[in-house]
């Protein structure tokens, strides 16, 4: 009869592929949890189409939308567009690091989109953002 060695020791296995498959999986439900955390105040508006857009998340967001027949709107409500630099300086006084993105419709005009953005560079805007949508 064969004693047992109780001080025989097995190395124990390291089973690497349930780990890769464990971080993909957690990986994968953070992305897509953070799609969801992200809130705009628009309008519904026809964007034009680009390659590569950025959304950004931080600081505050300041909403400004031009559309189809010209009105300007700030955040919810329709403002005169002698209004918007008081505005822009109000959300200014809030928080310097406001990042104002411009939703402009495509049948805007582009005269209107770029009075917006004169009116953001006089009142001293470091952040400007303008919204379009991806192409697929």
């Amino acid at each position: 009869m064969r004693r047992r060695d109780f001080r025989e020791y097995k190395q124990p296995l390291v089973m690497i592929i349930p780990m890769i498959d464990i971080m993909l999986f957690l990986l994968v439900f953070f992305m897509l949890s953070t799609i969801y955390m992200v809130q705009t105040k628009n309008f519904n508006v026809d964007l034009p189409k680009s390659e590569g857009t950025q959304q950004e998340i931080e600081p505050k967001l300041a909403s400004i939308t031009v559309t189809e027949k010209g009105e300007i709107m700030f955040e919810d409500s329709k403002i005169l567009d002698k209004n918007l630099p008081q505005m822009v300086n109000y959300a200014l006084e809030k928080d310097s690091e406001t990042i104002f993105v411009i939703y402009g419709d495509r049948a805007a005009r582009y005269e209107k989109v770029a009075a917006v953005l004169e009116i953001l560079k006089k009142s001293g805007v470091r952040h400007v953002s303008i919204a379009t949508e991806t192409k697929n």
